[in-house]
């Protein structure tokens, strides 16, 4: 597993999806995932989650809503700044009208229109349509 954990969340979101389950659980819990999917929760595309036990191993429940067609964590963080974001949001999502990426910046793990509102740039984490 190693560095890969986001990845393996979101992949273990979007295969819970695909295959019509109701809800998904992610091992083991990092902050990272916890604030992805905080801003997944308030996009809308998911219900709820919980974190039990966040000090050992843990896991993560989460209740799923059927909107996430997919999400993607990048496996290296690309440095990003707020002039180029829309550049890099055209190029990464396949439309105008949905989706996010989600980018670390000093002020939190944010959404790129939360993060052009607030005129900051940061290390992109992944994205999710």
């Amino acid at each position: 597993m190693g560095r890969r954990i986001l990845n393996d969340a979101l992949r273990t979101i979007v295969n819970a999806e695909k295959r019509g389950f109701a809800s998904a659980e992610l091992k083991p819990v990092s902050n990272v995932i916890a604030n992805f999917l905080q801003i997944m929760k308030y996009r809308g595309y998911i219900k709820d989650f919980q974190v039990h036990d966040p000090h050992r191993v843990g896991k993560i429940s989460v209740e799923l809503l059927g909107r996430i067609n997919d999400c993607r964590a990048l496996t290296y963080r690309q440095d990003i700044k707020v002039a180029t974001l829309e550049d890099y949001k055209t190029r990464t999502l396949p439309t105008r009208q949905w989706g996010y990426v989600v980018i670390t910046t000093p002020n939190g793990v944010l959404d790129h229109e939360e993060a052009q509102r607030q005129n900051v740039g940061g290390q992109v984490l992944g994205y999710f349509y």
